[in-house]
């Protein structure tokens, strides 16, 4: 089988990528490459603006995987105008284009942020949605306009996620987890911001395996699922990643634990994912910490701007203004 990932050269991709190659799938990318390639030798590189890419482009692939757009938070309220072309218009041109071409399932990665805040009760599928913020109200609108496009031939799984974190070669240090390993590792300090809040965590493996069993879903599967690893509050991650670090590090870690207000509050049941993709998570917070203790000497540039997401953006925001100004005085 043929796939097309959107956006496979990020955070995510460049591990689940791998893991299609392993299963012998024959896999392109799609990207700007932004972050750079950290993707394998084997993999088809299509460097092109997914706005770039016709029906003619997807007739050969069988199924296009949508991991592309602003990933978080910060990214969106830098450029609300960019998070809503990326993250809501994108992906609904591409599974436009997909389906007019003949492609049989369209994945894509919409985020439990739609959700917003939830009382602290366990919301499934059928829960509604209430997110006020760039993030999570784009993310909901790409999702929503691929679910429109399901019909019998043409099979569409949206797969809400949860916060991800773990090592990838594409490397993020501006994820709950990550910041936190980080933070403990380099200041022997981890910071939470409010410790009650609740958060389904994700580990990158699990996202990737999330994937991989939508991706081999029966034809006629269509649908939102959650996907976690499980769900926590962020003080209980807060004791759990410094607990992971002085055990495997053997040195001290000092919690501070302030009470600010955040509006975002939410944990989910991934019951719909286990039952109909048989998703099955297996990585804890130790689990996920321990992944990044045996990598950390692939990562350890603490402050190389790529591996922060919103410092990305903001270096190539600032290199596209020079190149305007540069293209107005010429």
């Amino acid at each position: 089988m043929k796939l097309l990932i959107a956006g496979g050269a990020g955070y995510l991709g460049s591990v689940l990528v791998p893991k299609l190659l392993e299963r012998s799938y024959d896999v392109d990318v799609v990207d700007l490459f932004w972050f750079g390639n950290h993707l394998p030798a084997e993999t088809g590189i299509i460097r092109k603006d997914i706005f770039d890419i016709g029906v003619d482009d997807l007739h050969c692939y069988q199924q296009v995987v949508f991991l592309a757009g602003l990933s978080n938070d910060p990214m969106a309220e830098f450029s609300p105008s960019q998070n809503f072309i990326f993250n809501a218009a994108a992906p609904a041109y591409l599974a436009y284009v997909a389906k007019k071409a003949g492609v049989k399932r369209y994945v894509y990665a919409s985020s439990c942020s739609v959700y917003g805040y939830t009382d602290n009760e366990l919301f499934d599928e059928n829960r509604p949605v209430s997110s006020s913020y760039p993030y999570g109200i784009s993310k909901l609108q790409g999702e929503q306009a691929v679910m429109n496009l399901i019909d019998e031939r043409f099979s569409v799984i949206s797969l809400r996620k949860g916060t991800v974190s773990g090592y990838s070669p594409r490397m993020r240090l501006d994820l709950i987890i990550n910041t936190m390993f980080k933070n403990g590792v380099c200041n022997r300090e981890i910071t939470v911001n409010n410790p009650s809040i609740w958060r389904p965590i994700l580990s990158i493996e699990d996202a990737a395996n999330a994937y991989v069993r939508a991706i081999e879903a029966s034809d006629r599967i269509s649908g939102i699922f959650n996907v976690a690893s499980g769900n926590y509050t962020v003080g209980e991650v807060g004791d759990l990643v410094k607990a992971a670090i002085e055990e495997a590090l053997g040195f001290s870690v000092r919690l501070t634990i302030h009470h600010k207000k955040d509006f975002r509050n939410y944990k989910v049941s991934i019951q719909k994912a286990e039952n109909t993709l048989s998703f099955h998570p297996n990585h804890s917070v130790q689990r996920i910490v321990r992944n990044l203790i045996d990598n950390m000497d692939r990562f350890n540039d603490w402050d190389n701007p790529q591996y922060y997401n919103i410092d990305t953006l903001k270096l190539l925001a600032a290199r596209n203004q020079e190149l305007r100004e540069l293209v107005e005085v010429a």
